[in-house]
């Protein structure tokens, strides 16, 4: 197009110059040169997009590689037995995807990826590790490592009833989830009440052979000192009454 525009101008000096004519063929020269760079122009403009593009779908993908919730771990005590209502982390080190947490079910009963409904209560922590280890190794890995974390116990009570400031149903404190002091317990209830009776206080249990009732004498103990009488989740305290 250049050199039939230049072709043109030359025969256009020979003939005269014709400012209108010339004017004609320059904007023919402009409208030529914008449609020949507009592609380019066009292919500028959709680069930003496409990388925009690109990074929002770089954005998009950002949550499902985040790393798994970290699990809070409580201190258990050493040898701690589990039981229903606990609730327990599991880790298979390497498979994230087996990686989960929950509370034991009444039946002492956890829900976990590939096995199941398995019962863990009445394990301590390293058995557990180790009956789930096993039932992973049997049939859907190779030498897996796992572990088990106490996450928060259940909730265990006592209740105490009587000459105490607040009688009622209390639940024992998480550093001591497997019992405490009988004086820890009245200490808990507020105390004994001005009438109260400790050398008549009975300890009503439940067990599987049926109910036991244990009377104590709490004028002998003293608290902090290792003698007294151990009250456990679910015990029944009454503090009886002086007689005057």
């Amino acid at each position: 197009m250049t050199i039939r525009w230049a072709s043109g101008l030359r025969s256009g000096f020979n003939q005269g110059f014709n400012p209108l004519r010339a004017g004609t063929r320059g904007e023919w020269l402009a409208t030529a040169l914008a449609l020949a760079l507009l592609p380019k122009l066009l292919s500028a403009q959709t680069m930003p997009g496409t990388a925009a593009s690109q990074s929002g779908a770089s954005v998009s993908r950002s949550p499902s590689t985040a790393s798994a919730p970290q699990f809070t771990a409580v201190s258990a005590p050493a040898g701690y037995v589990l039981s229903a209502n606990d609730s327990v982390a599991v880790d298979v080190f390497g498979e994230e995807d087996l990686r989960t947490s929950g509370r034991l079910n009444p039946e002492g009963n956890l829900s976990l990826p590939l096995l199941g409904s398995i019962h863990l209560a009445g394990l301590n922590l390293t058995q557990a590790a180790s009956k789930l280890t096993e039932l992973y190794g049997r049939d859907y890995l190779v030498n897996p490592r796992v572990n088990v974390s106490l996450l928060g116990y259940a909730k265990r009570r006592f209740s105490i009833l009587g000459q105490v400031g607040h009688p009622g149903s209390f639940e024992l404190p998480e550093s001591n989830p497997d019992g405490i002091d009988l004086l820890e317990a009245v200490a808990i209830a507020g105390g004994f009440t001005r009438i109260a009776a400790p050398e008549r206080i009975t300890v009503r249990r439940h067990n599987a052979s049926g109910d036991q009732v244990f009377k104590v004498n709490a004028k002998r103990f003293t608290k902090g000192s290792g003698g007294g009488f151990l009250i456990v989740p679910g015990d029944t305290i009454t503090v009886g009454e002086s007689i005057f």
